[in-house]
């Protein structure tokens, strides 16, 4: 064999021999795997952190404070009683002699607020009846309302002699409670003033001495 045809055959072999081994492996993937492929890694779902309870809202813990303590409105006021005889000091001051009509003073003596409520109630010496409702008088919820050491005023109205009527030296005064409360009544001294059951009248509790003396 010449020298010629021994190369050629070397080249084919090694030829021959370099395509099996290209060949291999993909004949084995085919064929179901060599077992080297990596498992599966776990879902990026089943990697998350559980959920946290929900809060709430700062608004609305806000609001719910808010609801709680308010308990309807003007609370304080709510415990602001009707002021009695036993709250209050008294006076009678003459306003105007020709008719004799006379201021009517109250001031609250206590420690808490009260409410001046309607009208006065006032008697006359020793006499019979009481003087009649003058004017209309707001109901409780806008009564007049004293702090310790405020007053109220209201006008104790008369008249000119009609032959019907004395003079008394003094009156006696409550305050309307719209309860059974027993009062102790407070007296001020009245001279000569003349009562007749036609033209004495008392005017509500108000906070000035103008509108006590004009209703």
């Amino acid at each position: 064999m010449s020298t010629v045809r021994r190369a050629a055959l070397v080249l084919t072999t090694l030829s021959t021999a370099l395509a099996l081994t290209a060949c291999g492996p993909a004949e084995d993937d085919a064929a179901g795997g060599t077992g080297t492929t990596p498992p599966a890694g776990p879902s990026t779902a089943s990697s998350e952190p559980p959920s946290k309870p929900s809060t709430p809202s700062t608004s609305s813990a806000t609001s719910s404070s808010a609801g709680g303590s308010s308990g309807g409105g003007s609370s304080a006021d709510h415990d602001v009683f009707p002021c009695s005889t036993f709250d209050v000091t008294f006076t009678a001051s003459l306003a105007e002699p020709t008719t004799s009509s006379y201021l009517l003073k109250v001031t609250n003596k206590g420690t808490k607020a009260c409410r001046a409520l309607g009208h006065p109630v006032v008697t006359f010496g020793d006499l019979d009846g009481a003087a009649t409702e003058r004017g209309t008088a707001p109901g409780i919820e806008d009564a007049l309302r004293l702090a310790p050491g405020e007053s109220a005023y209201a006008g104790l109205m008369g008249g000119a002699d009609d032959g019907k009527g004395r003079t008394v030296g003094s009156i006696a005064m409550t305050m309307n409670t719209e309860s059974d409360l027993e009062q102790t009544p407070l007296t001020a001294p009245t001279p000569n003033l003349y009562v007749s059951p036609d033209i004495n009248s008392v005017t509500p509790w108000v906070n000035n001495v103008e509108d006590a003396l004009s209703l």
